[in-house]
């Protein structure tokens, strides 16, 4: 059996599907070669990942500012996304998985209105490393009030031109999925690194108990708990249900995709209808580390689900998703 994991630039649930060894896949040029130059950093997995979406809302008002007082021109964090999981189905079947990345982000400016940063690979990161990743380095502007920006977008051009150029592509392929040991879409696109650098560095407003806490994938907002405080930091909870149409949605989402690799198209409409027969249930719990400043340490996102299928069958699945920052260097004032 072949397990297909499904990387693209949204997030939302893993899903991995099983296919058969002699199954008719798409072909492709030359699967060696596309193995490596697809963008296999497991940054943009099509999964179960709030980390950048889940916003955290005060209950009285809006407070999206950095705490940039914090920061300083030179300052160097290392930032480690990690994803495992498990499932279990009433068939005897089960499975698990584990992924880990990293990114380094260095603070280029601060300005009245916002901060300049660079998000680049690891030190360790080799030349193949870069070669097939051209969305890094990428210089963005975090304002204190707005969405991220994108600095140095000629720089990307140019890189996804040189990308496409050693991988013997062209922009035709662009937005299309290939299969080598994974689904990969072919991502052209330099303003992409925006969703993928907010995995890795989801700002947050001001915590504090009673916050409420939203998630793209919860049923309703909850608010914080404080489990802890001391004079070093706080650490915050919040327990959510699962919304049983936003799985859905992604499962489908997922099914179009892998019609599309399969070259047996299903569009959106009919995958939703056979997905809106599973019954889905199950929590979200995220766990929120932050120092006395407020700014970030550690978050980590438990998804416990269950999925009845149309055939009875049902399946059980924990996934847990971790974000560690750590400060490698720090420029002093």
């Amino acid at each position: 059996m072949i397990e297909i994991r499904l990387r693209v630039a949204a997030p939302c649930l893993v899903m991995a599907k099983a296919y058969h060894a002699n199954d008719s896949f798409p072909p492709v040029a030359d699967v060696a070669r596309a193995t490596t130059i697809a963008q296999s950093v497991p940054m943009k997995m099509l999964q179960f990942t709030a980390l950048s979406t889940a916003l955290l809302l005060p209950a009285t008002a809006a407070h999206t500012e950095p705490a940039q007082q914090a920061f300083r021109v030179g300052d160097t964090y290392e930032i480690t996304k990690t994803r495992d999981s498990s499932s279990q189905g009433s068939d005897a079947s089960s499975g698990s998985s584990h992924d880990q990345d990293t990114l380094i982000e260095r603070i280029e400016a601060v300005r009245p209105d916002g901060l300049e940063v660079v998000f680049d690979l690891p030190q360790q990161a080799t030349k193949e490393d870069r070669r097939r990743t051209w969305q890094f380095p990428a210089r963005l502007f975090e304002p204190r009030d707005g969405q991220l920006q994108l600095l140095n977008g000629p720089e990307l051009e140019k890189r996804v031109d040189a990308w496409l150029k050693w991988g013997k592509m062209t922009r035709e392929a662009c937005g299309h999925w290939i299969f080598t040991w994974n689904a990969f879409k072919i991502e052209c696109d330099p303003h992409s690194v925006i969703e993928t650098v907010q995995q890795f560095d989801p700002r947050l407003p001001d915590l504090r108990a009673g916050a409420l806490y939203r998630d793209a994938h919860a049923l309703r907002p909850a608010p914080l708990t404080m489990k802890a405080s001391s004079s070093e930091g706080s650490t915050f909870t919040a327990v959510m249900p699962i919304d049983p149409k936003a799985v859905q949605h992604d499962r489908a989402e997922a099914d179009v995709v892998i019609g599309e690799i399969m070259r047996k198209p299903v569009t959106l409409d009919a995958a939703l209808v056979q997905r809106e027969k599973e019954a889905v249930s199950g929590t979200i719990e995220v766990t929120i580390n932050a120092d006395a400043g407020g700014n970030l340490l550690s978050m980590t996102r438990v998804t416990k689900s269950q999925t009845k299928k149309s055939d009875g069958m049902v399946q059980t699945e924990t996934v847990k998703e971790t974000l560690e920052r750590r400060l490698l260097s720090s420029r002093k004032p």
